[in-house]
């Protein structure tokens, strides 16, 4: 051994190892204190890069988890409302079912068990409206969405009910132009239907619904206009045309304006601007047109602004529609159970997924701790060992002063 008074090598060495000792058992202390394992890149680069990505995974599985959670809502709103709509239906038939008892109901019969079916109609028209869910509506044909229900792009369930124009309504079911007071089956004029045309699908026209028949001729007239029959539905709004009141008219003129009177008051509204107005095309065709629809409208303003017409049913056929009515909203429902089912799967998919990805981001990124407790111990041994040593080797230079006395 070397004895050098100018450089203390011993004592260089000790607290080389000191240091490296001080290092390591901070490190520890850090890992201890957070439960992270890695709580820098240098730690472990690549195990850091890992756990990022499956903590994404797990973020986007929890928020998938309530997506479809959300879904569920969505779905039970609808068919709880639907289950409304079954049983109005229900009732429908059965007063059908009344009217049709024709050796005991007469035609005041027939007229109370009308009123009782229009209040019923319009229950489904209520009913349709307004079920939604957060400002979405449910139930008038246009909701085809999709739910989030998984991390990735593409994890999605697909819902719709209905279809545009086959509303969970009296008039997408069909059974609004039910007619209990009329014997035999149904009445349809002999229509045609133009659609609206919007901004967005080309240069902007009104829709309009035709009847065909002899609208001007003097003694011909009073049949064209007393035979139409059926419903007009413009705007969320319908116009029976068997209930208008020509009574009093004998010109052209005056049955157009009861017409047109009789629409004024279904659409609730005076005409042009705003609403449907009504005239003689052809001497042959009658034509009821809708407004134009404005700058920037879209696909659905168009439908919306389009007539559609809808043949009145008698007694002897209220019976099949009403039956068809049940079987559409049943499947509906069914459909909807479906969906409600297959959510359910997913959100227990989802929930086993979460777990195995968490355990799996906690292996990489979590400390041990038992194992660090035991690495913290040994490294405080020998941060209080190198420290003695290190003590003993400043000491180490005293020597010399024994010899140089």
């Amino acid at each position: 051994m070397v004895l050098s008074l100018a450089t203390n090598v011993t004592a260089f060495a000790a607290n080389r190892s000191l240091g490296r000792t001080n290092v390591a058992m901070e490190r520890s202390l850090g890992r201890l204190a957070t439960g992270y394992r890695i709580t820098r890149a240098a730690d472990d680069a690549a195990g850091l890069a890992i756990s990022e990505g499956l903590r994404s995974q797990i973020g986007g599985m929890t928020q998938a988890l309530r997506n479809a959670q959300d879904g569920i809502g969505v779905v039970q709103t609808a068919e709880g409302a639907l289950g409304e709509t079954t049983a109005i239906l229900q009732r429908m038939r059965d007063l059908a079912v009344q009217a049709a008892n024709d050796g005991a109901v007469g035609a005041y019969g027939r007229d109370i068990i009308q009123k009782q079916m229009g209040q019923l109609q319009k229950q489904l028209n209520s009913i349709a409206t307004a079920t939604n869910w957060d400002g979405n509506q449910l139930l008038d044909g246009t909701f085809d969405r999709s739910f989030q229900v998984g991390a990735a792009v593409g994890d999605t369930i697909g819902v719709a009910i209905g279809s545009a124009g086959h509303a969970m309504d009296a008039a997408g079911l069909g059974v609004d132009s039910i007619d209990l007071t009329r014997r035999g089956g149904s009445a349809t004029a002999a229509a045609t239907v133009t659609p609206a045309v919007s901004a967005a699908q080309g240069t902007p026209a009104a829709g309009k619904v035709s009847f065909a028949g002899d609208f001007t001729t003097p003694g011909t007239l009073a049949t064209s206009y007393r035979n139409l029959a059926g419903t007009i539905t413009y705007d969320g709004k319908t116009l029976d045309l068997g209930s208008v009141d020509y009574s009093g008219a004998s010109t052209a003129s005056d049955y157009l304006d009861a017409l047109f009177t009789a629409a004024r008051t279904a659409f609730a509204t005076n005409g042009v601007p705003g609403g449907i107005t009504v005239g003689v095309a052809t001497p042959t065709s009658l034509t009821l047109t809708g407004d134009v629809p404005g700058a920037g409208s879209t696909a659905a303003d168009a439908v919306a602004l389009t007539p559609t017409y809808s043949g009145s049913t008698g007694v002897d056929t209220a019976i099949p529609a009403i039956d068809r009515a049940i079987t559409l909203v049943a499947q509906t429902r069914a459909e909807l159970g479906a969906t409600e089912n297959r959510l359910e799967h997913t959100i227990a998919r989802l929930n086993v997924s979460l777990v195995n990805t968490t355990a799996a981001e906690s292996r990489i990124r979590d400390t041990d701790m038992a194992q660090e407790i035991s690495t913290f111990s040994r490294n405080q041994v020998l941060t209080q060992s190198g420290t003695a040593m290190l003590a003993q080797a400043t000491h180490a230079p005293e020597a010399i002063l024994k010899l140089l006395s």
